[in-house]
């Protein structure tokens, strides 16, 4: 009986002994001295040992905000964004105003492409804080990713009523303009760039006004800006390229093919620039050099604009079979592309074959897709 008492009085004991002491004063001063280390090793792109400070303040508070922002920031500063959503999440739950893990989240979705959750998020944000100019040209940037013409718009002009020269609004105002092909806008945007930073402009902005003057087809206007972007990076892929492009639209096959094989120069598998060098000899008559060319393409995987390079060529060779053949194999894997009936039927016609010619062209037709130029040059054939 003795025994059972005793046993019982140590069992009470054991049970209501804690395993160790709580301080409320010593756990707040640690959660503050490791949230400092862990922000500061963030800082220093320490990263590991920034989340090990972080996930120390979660053994004594699971729901603290600073350490599950820290843990986001620092997933999300790793590119592991789906591992940071789920920290942002969390701390949400417990601290749904959290401006930091607002901002974080959309960021995290912005990188995951998934556009209209960061538009969501981010508006949330501006629920608190509604004149952020940075927030604000996110949410137009995400809305043009979207093809969301009208609100992008909206938004970045919100942004330039509180800002006039925001670089970020209207480089973003001139890409909106430029994705909607309406590019005597987007040319009027990126033209107040070049004149609020003159010599200073950022080189993206002078090869946009380059492209710009390539869809337009004003070819020698866009070479200037070009060449000023060429002047301040002599290896720029798209300086390069607009020249190559540039010179191509005027006709001047020697000038494009001096810029496409600088490119390859830099990267001799592109197989892009391949066939367009390859186009430019076949265009100078050059077919030696145009087969080598659109051979380099074709062994770097199946181009399709290669294959019909070598047509061409064999075509202006007159070997009209073997450039029908090769047509009749394009149009088998791209019924809907008319570019290959018209070719198909030249080579008819070269062959004194317009009756076939005319075939070729009505079978584009019956597939019930209107093409202005197949329509034309039927009714050529015909009258």
């Amino acid at each position: 009986m003795n025994n059972e008492r005793t046993q019982s009085k140590n069992d009470d004991f054991n049970l209501n002994a804690p395993t160790s002491i709580s301080n409320p004063e010593r756990d707040l001063a640690e959660v503050s001295e490791w949230s400092k280390k862990g922000y500061q090793y963030l800082k220093e792109e320490r990263i590991s040992d920034a989340i090990e400070y972080f996930n120390k303040i979660l053994t004594i508070d699971k729901n603290n905000s600073y350490a599950l922002v820290g843990i986001g920031d620092a997933y999300r500063k790793w590119g592991a964004f789906q591992e940071a959503v789920s920290y942002y999440q969390r701390c949400l739950n417990s601290h749904p105003e959290n401006n930091y893990t607002l901002f974080g989240l959309a960021d995290c979705y912005k990188m995951l492409n998934q556009y209209n959750k960061a538009i969501e998020i981010w508006k949330q944000y501006l629920h608190h804080d509604d004149k952020n100019i940075t927030v604000l040209t996110r949410i137009a940037d995400a809305y043009r990713k979207v093809h969301d013409f009208k609100h992008s718009k909206t938004m970045y002009l919100r942004v330039l009523t509180m800002e006039e020269r925001n670089p970020y609004a209207i480089i973003g105002l001139g890409h909106l303009y430029y994705d909607f092909k309406e590019y005597h806008d987007a040319l009027f945007y990126w033209g107040k760039m070049l004149e609020f930073h003159r010599d200073n402009v950022d080189i993206r902005v002078l090869t946009s006004i380059g492209n710009c003057h390539r869809k337009l087809k004003t070819f020698s206007e866009g070479l200037a800006y070009f060449e000023k972007a060429l002047h301040r990076d002599p290896y720029n892929f798209y300086a390069l390229f607009g020249l190559a492009d540039c010179y191509r639209g005027l006709n001047q096959q020697n000038r494009s093919l001096e810029y496409w094989n600088r490119i390859l120069e830099q990267d001799p598998r592109n197989k892009v620039i391949l066939t367009r060098a390859g186009d430019a000899y076949r265009n100078q008559g050059d077919y030696e050099r145009a087969v080598e060319y659109y051979e380099r393409a074709l062994n770097i995987e199946f181009d399709t604009y290669a294959v019909l390079g070598l047509a061409l060529v064999a075509r202006n060779q007159g070997k009209h079979e073997e450039a029908i053949a090769s047509l009749h194999r394009l149009i088998q894997q791209a019924p809907s592309n008319h570019r290959f009936y018209l070719e198909m039927a030249d080579c008819y016609i070269k062959k004194g074959e317009t009756d076939n010619a005319i075939e070729t062209l009505e079978e584009f037709q019956r597939l019930g897709i209107r093409s202005s130029p197949i329509i034309e040059r039927l009714e050529q054939l015909k009258s």
